[in-house]
Order: C-alpha cells, then structure tokens, then sequence
C-alpha cells in the first residue's frame, strides 16, 4: 500500500490541495535544510482531537515551540481525562434554543459538534490543578499556566485519570518533551476563570501566575538565541492572538531593541476566513512583510480549508507515514 505522502503528491495538484503538498514540501525541506519549526493553535484543535497527530510530531522532534490559546492548552487535558463521557451531536445545527439549555443544564458545553461534560472533564482538571496553584501560594512563588499544566500532567494521578492512549496527548508529549511554550491571553479560558474564582474566595491569598508581557519576553530571548543557530519556521492553524503573538517577536527583536535576528524563515497558515477589511486571520502573508515579520523570499502557503482535515495531512506527509 503506498504511504499518505505518495497518495499526497500524485493527487494533490491543484487549487487547495496543490498548497496543502507544497506547504508539507516546504515544511520537509526547512527540517531537512537543519531549520525548525514553531507552531501557533487557534480555534478549538483540541477539542478536535489534534493531539493523535500533533503529539507524534513532538515527539519526533518535528515542532519546536508551540503558541496555543489557553482553551487549546486545557482542552487536551479535558479530553484526556473525559473522553468516554464526551458527546458527539451531528445534527447540531437543527438544535433549537431550548435544546441548547437543556444541554446547558445537563453540563454539557458545547463545541460546534461536540459537548465537553463539566463535571467528567473541567472539575476535574480543577480538583488536579488547584492543590499545585496553592503551593505555589505558600512557597510565594510564581509560574507560567502551561507550567502548572505541565506538572499536573507529569503528576501519576494524571495517568490513572487518562482515558486515552497516552501517545494522543499532545500536551503530554509538550511536558514530557518540556517544549517552549507560550500561552497569549491565558485569561480567556475555564482554567482562569476558575483560578480567579478561587482568588476572589481567598483559596489563593497572592498572584502565582505569570503571563502576558512576560510571555513575550520569554518567547523573544528563544528567538534571539535560536533563530541565530538555525531557520525557523512559522506554522499557523488558525488566526487570532495564538498567531499574531508569537509572529511580532521578529519585529520586537529588530524594530525595538534593533539585535538584527533572521525573520521566520517559512510561513504556512491554515485558515477559514477570507481577506477583509483589517482582519488579521484572513489576512494574506504578503502583508506581514511590511511590518518586518517576513521577507519577499520568504516561502509562504495559505490553506483555505478546515483545519482538522489538513493538519492531520500535513503531519502525515511531514511524518512519512
């Protein structure tokens, strides 16, 4: 039988699937080049069950970093620990308002096609996660929340949790791998929202989360080591602050303390939304050259499709499998 890459390169020839063949060429050809790759996840990728693939590409040493939205980074662990209780409504679509309450009502959240069961997933993750925030409170110290998520899921409670296999975590093989990581906007998330319930309940009495302008200066000084040693690469599934975070260290490094670093060196997004009127997710990547994110000669691929079709795609074609 041939692999997924042969399938790939005799079918894929146009429109679409022809950017979908010459991104994976590309991201092959940065890898083999010594180059590296960092990875930006919007949109609700671990909901989808992105990890089955991702994982593996981390822990093959195929992604170098990873910039994911604070719903990407607990929403893996959501799965792992509830996966048999999650539910899958295909109809979604005919549901009426009074359905959706009563889905509500249930606890069950839902994510276009799939409800997440708060009680199975998030409370549990929180009973998990709260005793190594209230460390952290007495010891007066501080850490960054995919540093928290990365300890509670090293933890042996969390494997016992785990009803999937271990290797479709990707934010397992992350720790595991202890990945650079960066988490923009960690505040719009359940995780926030319940750590800021248990501070405003004096559970937490000081601030043990870091975040934001710290992030950014974390992320800038992997760059600015990095990017000197070997190309790296920009891979974006989705838009949003995920994407335009971890892109403007290039900027920030060059415009503003003026080191002269290399910009990304290959830039693919994976995206939905079409070019408008100042939106930055459909915005074309020629635009990032003006403001020093990228060059002319820069490789540059824009997928127009649903992420959970191509990423798995191109992760098998990357992979060779």
């Amino acid at each position: 039988m041939p692999s997924l890459r042969a399938f790939i390169d005799t079918h894929y020839r146009h429109f679409n699937a022809a950017a979908l063949r010459e991104a994976a060429i590309g991201y092959c050809r940065l890898l083999e080049q010594g180059g590296s790759m960092f990875m930006t996840l919007a949109g609700a990728m671990s909901t989808a069950e992105l990890g089955v693939s991702l994982a593996k590409m981390i822990r093959q040493g195929k992604v170098a970093g990873i910039s994911c939205t604070g719903a990407n980074l607990e929403e893996d662990l959501f799965n792992a620990v509830a996966h048999d209780r999650y539910m899958r409504l295909p109809n979604y679509r005919d549901l009426t308002p009074e359905q959706e309450r009563e889905l509500g009502r249930k606890g069950m959240n839902r994510v276009t096609d799939t409800c997440i069961p708060e009680d199975e997933a998030m409370r549990v993750i929180e009973r998990l996660i709260l005793p190594l925030w209230q460390e952290e409170d007495e010891a007066n110290q501080a850490c960054f929340p995919h540093e928290y998520v990365f300890k509670a899921v090293l933890q042996p409670e969390f494997r016992k949790l785990m009803r999937i296999p271990p290797e479709h975590s990707w934010v397992l093989a992350a720790a595991e791998a202890n990945l650079p990581l960066v988490v923009p906007g960690w505040e719009d998330s359940t995780l926030s929202n319940f750590y800021s319930s248990h501070r405003m309940r004096g559970k937490i009495r000081r601030q043990i989360m870091r975040h934001g302008v710290e992030y950014q200066e974390q992320l800038a000084r992997w760059y600015s080591t990095n990017a000197r040693q070997r190309p790296i690469g920009f891979f974006q599934i989705g838009g949003g602050i995920a994407g335009d975070f971890p892109i403007c260290i290039v900027p920030l490094l060059n415009k503003d303390l003026r080191e002269g670093v290399p910009v990304w060196r290959y830039f693919c997004q994976i995206t939905d939304a079409q070019e408008s009127y100042g939106g930055y997710s459909g915005a074309l990547p020629t635009e990032k050259i003006t403001w020093g994110k990228l060059e002319p000669e820069t490789p540059k691929y824009v997928i127009h499709s649903d992420a959970t079709i191509v990423a798995p795609l191109i992760f098998a074609y990357v992979l060779d499998e």
